[in-house]
């Protein structure tokens, strides 16, 4: 059994609110977009990550990360992408990438908005966990957390603080 903290679009700033609910997880996921690499130093200071660089990462931290993850946890097989579109609406080259690899889950950033959708096309569930940072249109500050416990997906939580 493993919780699991879900975000994404940090930009550079990990909110205390965000970090607080993080300490209380087995792993983070990070969709891409961190900002910095001080975002990541910060983030396995409360647990191991899983993380992709997004659109807006440089050179540092694209030498650090991945394009896309791919991993097993608790039964399930995990698919981490920055811009990965959703259900329907796939960013280019994605939907193929998870027509091979066939994940139960996809976790994508990058639109700042929090969307939790079954895609039953593809048989996986897709989450975007919103933005954790205060760059962007997003009025909210958002993470999803949830608990992986031999294939079942227990606990799950949308967790909002206000954007200041």
């Amino acid at each position: 059994m493993k919780t699991i903290g879900i975000i994404s679009d940090t930009h550079g700033y990990l909110h205390p609110g965000i970090s607080e609910k993080l300490t209380h997880c087995d792993e983070i996921w990070h969709a891409g977009d961190l900002g910095s690499s001080n975002i990541l130093k910060q983030l396995q200071s409360h647990a191991p990550v899983k993380a992709v660089y997004g659109n807006i990462d440089g050179t540092e931290i694209r030498s650090l990360l991945p394009e896309y993850q791919y991993f097993t946890r608790e039964g399930f097989s995990v698919f981490i992408i920055h811009i990965g579109g959703y259900p329907g609406k796939y960013a280019p080259g994605v939907k193929k990438l998870l027509e091979q690899k066939k994940p139960a889950i996809m976790i994508a950033g990058h639109s700042h908005i929090l969307k939790i959708i079954y895609d039953k096309n593809l048989n996986l569930l897709h989450i975007n966990p919103g933005a954790s940072g205060r760059t962007g249109l997003h009025q909210v500050i958002t993470m999803v957390k949830l608990t992986l416990d031999d294939g079942e997906i227990k606990d799950s939580e949308i967790i909002e603080f206000p954007r200041r």
